[in-house]
């Protein structure tokens, strides 16, 4: 099916994308290997993430309208946020992809959403750190921690996120705050189960 679907991105998307979505797939595969995640849906997670990235505004719109995909007025006003829903949406049409986690995580990788799974956080965060999206300090700095701290690295790519847009005066949808929120709250919750294991153990 890999090649199916590399196939159909040449046909639907420009080399240069091809080109981060096959890093996607890769970052994807070596973040699986570290936080317990099956290899073979984190490797379709993110080939398909970007099925739908080049479709215009108007046809991921009447896409929505027709699967009855929730449009807010946020998407309504920046339709290219849609491609995201439209990609799980392609994957299921074109490929008859129906893991409802393969699916969840092409739905949520550019905006998260609280409670996402494992795989979900898997590709919002690969879809920032692959290799072809450059070299910074911040990012080098985020792809040492994606291996050893998954929800500590969503937060972090969130917060990268925000800082762009606010830099760009570019309008922000909720779920990004409430993504990076969740995450936040994730690493506290965390870190204190592991005090408590560690008082435990010393007790």
């Amino acid at each position: 099916m890999r090649d199916r679907i590399i196939s159909w991105l040449r046909q639907n998307v420009s080399h240069h994308r091809l080109q981060h979505i096959l890093g996607v797939e890769e970052t994807c595969i070596t973040l699986a290997r570290h936080h317990q995640v099956n290899e073979q849906q984190a490797a379709q997670a993110g080939l398909m993430h970007d099925l739908a990235k080049f479709f215009p505004p108007q046809k991921l719109l009447k896409l929505a309208a027709e699967a009855k995909i929730p449009v807010d007025e946020f998407c309504l006003n920046q339709p290219h946020l849609l491609h995201a829903d439209i990609g799980a949406l392609i994957a299921q049409q074109e490929f008859e992809v129906n893991d409802p986690e393969i699916l969840a995580a092409i739905g949520n990788h550019t905006l998260g959403v609280p409670h996402m799974s494992k795989l979900s956080c898997l590709v919002f965060i690969a879809d920032v750190l692959e290799p072809n999206r450059g070299d910074n300090e911040r990012l080098a700095v985020m792809r040492n921690l994606a291996p050893k701290n998954l929800y500590k690295c969503v937060q972090q790519t969130s917060d990268y996120s925000l800082e762009y847009l606010l830099s760009k005066q570019k309008i922000i949808h909720p779920r990004t705050v409430l993504t990076r929120n969740w995450a936040l709250a994730q690493i506290k919750q965390n870190s204190s189960k592991l005090k408590l294991k560690t008082h435990r153990k010393s007790a």
